[in-house]
């Protein structure tokens, strides 16, 4: 069994989330940079033709994931001025996605955390997070 390193399993999440919206007619597509350019940058932009939506994807085997203030920051920013709706997306090992609005994050000393516990308690469905109830 080869481990897939940190990279690679984001890399695998977000485009797993790119088939999940494509396959419910949205168009979607991972930003080419986005961590690493001095932008600020969502991993995903989704879209229909009422809603755009920034998305910052966290993907674990843990039982909770650790966000930077600067990154949620540069979320809420980006979306703003690119006229998106700002959400988390977290994909623990053997659970479906779960995303959260900035607010909803727990904050900790250096930024803000998402975990299973949260996935449980508040975090919205893909399916909710379309608005397919």
């Amino acid at each position: 069994m080869v481990l897939m390193n940190a990279k690679a399993k984001g890399s695998n999440a977000e485009r797993e989330l790119i088939h999940l919206f494509w396959s419910n007619s949205w168009v979607a597509l991972r930003v080419a940079g986005s961590g690493s350019m001095q932008y600020p940058c969502p991993d995903v932009l989704a879209s229909n033709t009422s809603r755009v939506l920034a998305i910052e994807c966290k993907s674990s085997g843990e039982l909770s994931r650790h966000l930077p203030r600067a990154q949620v920051e540069d979320l809420i920013r980006f979306a703003r001025l690119f006229g998106a709706e700002p959400w988390i997306g977290a994909r623990f090992n053997d659970m479906k996605w779960a995303f959260f609005s900035p607010d909803d994050l727990k904050q900790t000393g250096t930024g803000f955390s998402v975990s299973v516990r949260m996935v449980k308690e508040k975090g919205l469905t893909f399916e909710q997070l379309l608005g397919k109830f």
